[in-house]
């Protein structure tokens, strides 16, 4: 007489097994709440346009991205009238890492160089912008619901290759919980700059640290974004990309 475990196709066996496995799994991240936070992550990576890390000086800040995370990023342009410059790093193909610095060739803006960067004595990742189109009713909207974003104004650089670019986007001199808010951006009919950004990176995650982090949570659900944030004495942005250097931490 053979014994059941013998009877037993072992195909059935693994099937068994792994539906076991799964069943735990999922009972696992409905318990901890991690099943809705790891599909957030998905929408919340699909929002993010850009992040900035701004610099005192751009070839520093240039290098220091390249010792970090592996690639060196290639050049931007020049904002005229802001009086920046800046050089990019594809996140992905609709993403990606601007590092931004004081441009010495151009004059002194009348107004202050946006993300204070006349004041940074050390780079960080100091905001993120957020995809949006028909920005207009978006601020407005954001205002009915609390959040001022600020007028929607216009933005334009040459690529090196004299291609120009023109966006339209809210104010980022709007600074709301230290540019964890961020600010939104349209590229209308502008080739998106990460096509021509230096590649081999992937954005793997985004999250963000505040003292009042429900209040920050509560205005980034109003703008229909999932960003987490933790509470904490200190306020970051963090990033955490992937690359040649395997994944790494961004402030």
């Amino acid at each position: 007489m053979l014994s059941l475990t013998a009877r037993l196709n072992p195909i059935e066996v693994l099937m068994s097994t792994l539906r076991g496995a799964l069943f735990i799994a999922m009972l696992t991240l409905i318990t901890t709440g991690n099943i809705a936070g790891l599909g957030g992550s998905v929408e919340l990576l699909s929002r993010v346009d850009h992040l900035v890390y701004a610099t005192p000086d751009l070839d520093r800040g240039i290098g220091e991205i390249k010792k970090l995370l592996g690639v060196r990023a290639s050049p931007g342009g020049r904002h005229p009238g802001r009086g920046t410059r800046n050089a990019l790093l594809a996140l992905g193909p609709a993403t990606y890492l601007e590092i931004i610095a004081p441009d010495p060739e151009q004059p002194p803006p009348q107004t202050p160089r946006p993300f204070g960067i006349d004041d940074l004595k050390e780079p960080r990742l100091v905001a993120w912008a957020a995809k949006g189109d028909h920005l207009d009713q978006l601020t407005r909207e954001a205002a009915r619901k609390g959040v001022q974003l600020g007028e929607v104004i216009s933005g334009s650089r040459q690529r090196p290759d004299g291609v120009a670019l023109s966006w339209r986007y809210t104010n980022p001199g709007v600074r709301l919980a230290d540019g964890i808010i961020p600010f939104f951006i349209d590229w209308g009919e502008s080739p998106h700059p990460a096509r021509t950004a230096a590649g081999g990176l992937s954005l793997i995650e985004l999250r963000a640290e505040h003292p009042d982090a429900g209040r920050v949570e509560r205005m980034l659900h109003a703008l229909g974004l999932a960003l987490p944030v933790r509470r904490s004495p200190g306020l970051a942005l963090i990033a955490v990309i992937n690359g040649p250097r395997g994944r790494v931490e961004l402030r």
